[in-house]
């Protein structure tokens, strides 16, 4: 006589299940979308929410974050969502063409992208309920990570975004998320097609007004074509409870050009992973950002770079700031494939810790199956150094001006390799005003 082992869920894991089980059928999308969610829910169902013993989330613990399944999210008040996006901080002289997302549905009255010409932008949740989006669920289907797992089972909607073959886009193309309400759970999927040949900058926001306890769960799924040139922004300045994870997922053909930069500050936990995969040859990829968390914060950046192609350069580069009783974590791997010859990967992270209680976990890997290559990883921690602190209070500047000198040269060198003086001011501006919280 045998008998099924009982499987032990946390009270959040059994909701999400029951959550599911009821909201699956009101999910838009026909058949072929069902099947996505039902085959992407049952991995998640299986393996539960990750913990500390699932060694990608090993400092990350979900199943300890995660305690009970909040409602799905739901549009807001008209008023109370152009209130909160008046009191959005945007991007100034650097934003262009904007598409805005409230409580993670697409708000078309809102947005604005006249004159946008050569691409074409519509909401996910109309896509889905006219099939299968050309894209959506494949590299997320290659992926093994329950939150990308529980995006695709739940997802809402987003956007679906094309640039034809050959534009060069004139203005940055801005993503806007904005969370206000009562407290629930946004699942959102962007799929992002680049033709060949094609320029784009994108800026991608999140930030949470008149609400608490919320969560994001948002994906990208970015197939750049050959000859691509891209450019994404990220900043992540959720309201300071709440929960945000994101997964970047990127094919790149031939000759793309494919710049990242993610600037993070909100949330009580957040997570950006980014899963880039080389495959064409001759292909640069740039993942950059900084970190900036203090109090009781807790900010994960996971990246896993795969070179499947021969010929193709990495380079990432992050910086964090770390105060209060606040924890970073980094996580990077480059994977080199056995014919990946002339592959040249380099991993930089480095870290300033402005208390004795901050904390900053490192866990940087290669795994190299080819021998012609250049590949290296390095880390940092410290804290200020006096010796320049004392330099520049010798010189009649007060300590608390001189220390914020001095972590604004820290942060400037990653900023900087944005390249764009707009972008660039905005954000060093956004770090200044963190400092003086």
């Amino acid at each position: 006589m045998t008998s099924n082992p009982q499987v032990l869920r946390t009270a959040a894991e059994q909701g999400l299940i029951d959550q599911y089980g009821s909201a699956k059928g009101a999910l838009p999308g026909g058949d072929a979308v069902a099947a996505i969610r039902e085959k992407a829910f049952r991995g998640f169902e299986a393996k539960g929410l990750p913990h500390r013993r699932v060694e990608a989330w090993k400092y990350t613990d979900l199943r300890r974050e995660i305690r009970e399944a909040l409602p799905l999210s739901e549009a807001a008040d008209p008023e109370q969502a152009k209130r909160a996006l008046a009191n959005v901080k945007d991007f100034g002289a650097a934003a262009g063409y904007r598409v805005v997302f409230v409580n993670g549905l697409f708000c078309a009255d809102l947005s604005d992208l006249d004159g946008l010409v050569g691409v074409s932008i519509s909401s996910l949740e109309s896509g889905l309920m006219n099939g299968r989006p050309d894209g959506l669920g494949e590299l997320a289907a290659n992926v093994d990570d329950p939150a990308v797992g529980l995006n695709t089972a739940f997802m809402r909607d987003g956007a679906l975004i094309r640039v034809a073959d050959g534009v060069t886009v004139d203005k940055a193309i801005e993503l806007l998320h904005v969370t206000t309400g009562p407290a629930a759970v946004a699942y959102m999927r962007h799929v992002v097609h680049v033709g060949e040949g094609a320029k784009v900058r994108f800026l991608d926001a999140y930030e949470g007004f008149e609400c608490s306890g919320y969560q994001t769960n948002v994906a990208v799924e970015l197939y750049a074509a050959n000859g691509a040139d891209i450019g994404w922004v990220k900043l992540q300045e959720e309201a300071r409870d709440a929960l945000h994870i994101s997964s970047f997922l990127t094919l790149l053909g031939e000759k793309v050009t494919f710049n990242q930069f993610t600037f993070t500050s909100g949330g009580r936990v957040s997570r950006g992973q980014a899963f880039v995969t080389f495959a064409g040859e001759h292909s640069t990829v740039g993942l950059r950002g900084t970190t900036l968390i203090n109090g009781d914060q807790h900010a994960d950046i996971t990246l896993v770079i795969d070179h499947a192609v021969p010929n193709c350069d990495s380079r990432e580069y992050f910086k964090a700031v770390i105060d209060g009783h606040a924890k970073g974590v980094f996580q990077g791997r480059i994977n080199v494939h056995p014919h990946a010859q002339k592959t040249d990967g380099q991993m930089m992270t480095q870290s300033l810790l402005l208390s004795d209680d901050a904390e900053m976990a490192y866990k940087p890997e290669l795994e190299i199956f080819a021998d012609d290559v250049q590949c290296a990883h390095g880390a940092t921690s410290g804290q200020i150094d006096e010796d320049l602190l004392f330099y520049l209070r010798a010189r009649g500047i007060p300590e608390a001006e001189a220390r914020t000198m001095l972590v604004l040269a820290f942060l400037a060198e990653a900023i900087e390799e944005i390249g764009e003086d707009d972008i660039v001011a905005n954000l060093e501006e956004r770090a200044r005003a963190w400092l003086a919280c």
